[in-house]
């Protein structure tokens, strides 16, 4: 035997889900999307880190290195301690969405000082702030 099944008993049951569930996808997105930028900024800081080493550690001007390549508004320092010189990028991560909570990545990337000119002395600046540059 079969039953008949009356169209009127599941009215509204689609909006009530997902009214219920789109919430938790905008959240799942606004996530998905934050984790993909911080990749990407990972990558960034990672290159301008490999980058500075390597002029620093030539005996080039690092903060022209620098204001060429970190993304916008990261903190660069440059250490040499001996013979090596050690240069940490650290940049904020754009979160998709006002209540977020802010990330910093962070990239280190070491160097062996090539024989010629003295590297720079140890600075700490800010990418795109006032006084960038050292």
């Amino acid at each position: 035997m079969r039953r008949c099944r009356w169209a009127g008993r599941d009215r509204g049951s689609f909006t009530a889900e997902l009214a219920a569930g789109l919430p938790a996808l905008l959240l799942l997105l606004f996530v998905g999307l934050t984790a993909v930028d911080a990749v990407g900024t990972k990558g960034a800081c990672l290159h301008a880190a490999r980058e500075t080493a390597i002029a620093v550690s030539r005996g080039a001007d690092g903060w022209a290195v620098v204001r060429a390549v970190a993304p916008p508004e990261a903190k660069v320092s440059i250490d040499k301690d001996g013979q090596r010189v050690r240069v940490t990028v650290r940049a904020p991560v754009r979160a998709l969405g006002a209540r977020m909570p802010r990330l910093v990545v962070t990239a280190t990337t070491v160097a062996v000082v090539e024989p010629g000119p003295e590297p720079f002395p140890p600075v700490e600046a800010v990418v795109g702030g006032a006084g960038a540059g050292g």
